[in-house]
């Protein structure tokens, strides 16, 4: 099957991008595997024909405003994430307004619609960066309020909040982390800034996945408690077969990321069915706001 889908890319010029939380066989067989923003990156410089996505719809749809003359897929169109899924841009503008008219900085995890009346998009890698590059005192900032709230640790700004989450992330307690380190006595406790303010009040760094990857390669320590998806064991281990990597909790595993299986992926490459596009009037006003994201790397 592996062999088949990389026989099938090459035939099609596709590339696969993967994201870091997808299961280890789509990783492995992935051109790129990364974090949002990687991703985001690597599809705006692609040369390929056909953009297959391992991850979620929203993933899917930002391909598909920086590259509006390739064809994407999402393999499993029922990939969504219901962070995303907490914020509408009619409620969005109103709250805007409501609050004079300040610039809107929304996270990446949001749909192109949300993107669209926004004024620049982040990510949990850039976030501190974007907002503090702003020519305003206060901003708005969409979706994740625990990502705001740790933005608001970093910037002398005043953010507003919206008050939307991962359910994964946001269900990790100071509890399962003291479990973890009684488990692993040894271990230092990486969190992402999607989890609650006080599960980060008690990490020992706060990281994106791919700068959970990065640290873990520079750490002289050798074992690591994840604060985040489970997806990301593989990569990291991957990426650093010498250490030891333990999840803070089971319990946090997407199961929207999971939905993608190889099956689907070789599907969607022979019919070329999966296909994510985004009308064009709200793909430009998009772009403007993504592209914006992508300078601040």
């Amino acid at each position: 099957m592996k062999q088949r889908i990389r026989d099938l890319a090459g035939k099609k010029n596709a590339i696969l991008l993967a994201h870091n939380y997808q299961p280890p066989e789509i990783q492995d067989i992935a051109d790129l595997c990364g974090d949002s923003l990687e991703l985001s990156i690597q599809a705006a410089k692609t040369t390929a024909d056909i953009i297959v996505f391992c991850g979620v719809h929203f993933m899917a749809e930002t391909a598909a405003i920086l590259c509006p003359d390739k064809t994407v897929l999402l393999p499993d169109p029922e990939a969504g994430c219901p962070m995303a899924d907490m914020v509408e841009p009619v409620a969005l503008t109103a709250r805007k307004n409501a609050l004079g008219n300040i610039p809107v900085v929304t996270y990446v995890n949001s749909s192109a619609a949300v993107k669209a009346v926004s004024d620049i998009c982040c990510t949990s890698a850039n976030v501190i960066d974007v907002i503090n590059a702003l020519d305003a005192d206060q901003v708005l900032m969409t979706p994740d309020r625990n990502l705001a709230r740790y933005a608001a640790g970093h910037t002398d700004k005043t953010i507003h909040l919206w008050d939307g989450y991962c359910p994964f992330h946001n269900n990790l307690t100071r509890e399962d982390v003291a479990d973890a380190r009684q488990k692993h006595p040894g271990a230092l406790f990486m969190a992402h800034p999607e989890c609650p303010p006080d599960v980060l009040a008690v990490a020992d760094t706060i990281q994106s996945t791919s700068g959970m990857i990065r640290y873990a390669k520079n750490s002289p320590h050798r074992e690591f408690i994840i604060g985040t998806e489970v997806g990301l064991l593989h990569p990291i281990s991957k990426a650093n077969p010498d250490k030891q990597f333990f999840p803070a909790s089971s319990k946090m595993l997407c199961n929207d990321m999971k939905k993608i299986t190889l099956e689907k992926i070789r599907h969607s490459l022979e019919t070329l069915t999966g296909k994510v596009t985004v009308p064009e009037h709200i793909r430009k006003n998009a772009l403007g706001s993504v592209q914006k994201m992508i300078d601040r790397v």
